[in-house]
């Protein structure tokens, strides 16, 4: 059976924001969603996804502009976004994928304050009329079975890397 997630983004929308950067939390490295934590940046699904299987790709160190970020910083970044690539290629089987950023808060950005990428992946077929009529997302798939078949495909592509 299919689940209806609607509205998409109520809960963050109306609901009272955190004190402080929600990325910084220390509570965070204990966070149920995060899939994957590298040295500089780690991976974290999204509590309000735009498809299933969405992923950020956010940078430890608070910073708020691509041009603040060290080199090895960005080094790290891109090869966590390829690393989400194929395990989303592997656990969800996309036809394709939307990747970017959202800087400030004119951009689209829900945190304006910590850069993060945002991975999407896309199916043929995935934009529908709910979106265009009544701002709901169909999400196909619970969050957390999707985040069970995706850390254990990181897990298995970080031990290869080794």
């Amino acid at each position: 059976m299919k689940a209806l997630y609607a509205p998409w983004r109520a809960e963050y929308v109306r609901g009272k924001k955190p004190m402080g950067c929600i990325f910084c939390k220390d509570s965070l490295r204990n966070e149920e969603f995060v899939l994957y934590e590298g040295q500089r940046a780690f991976v974290m699904m999204n509590r309000y996804p735009y498809s299933c299987g969405h992923l950020m790709i956010i940078p430890v160190r608070h910073v708020a502009e691509l041009n603040f970020l060290t080199l090895e910083e960005k080094q790290e970044l891109f090869e966590l976004i390829d690393m989400s690539l194929l395990v989303l290629r592997e656990a969800m089987s996309p036809d394709g994928f939307n990747i970017g950023m959202n800087i400030g808060r004119v951009a689209g950005a829900g945190v304006d304050d910590h850069l993060h990428f945002h991975v999407v992946p896309r199916w043929n077929g995935d934009i529908n009329f709910m979106t265009v009529l009544s701002e709901t997302r169909v999400i196909s798939e619970d969050l957390k079975e999707t985040r069970d078949k995706i850390t254990l495909l990181f897990k298995k592509l970080s031990r290869t890397e080794d």
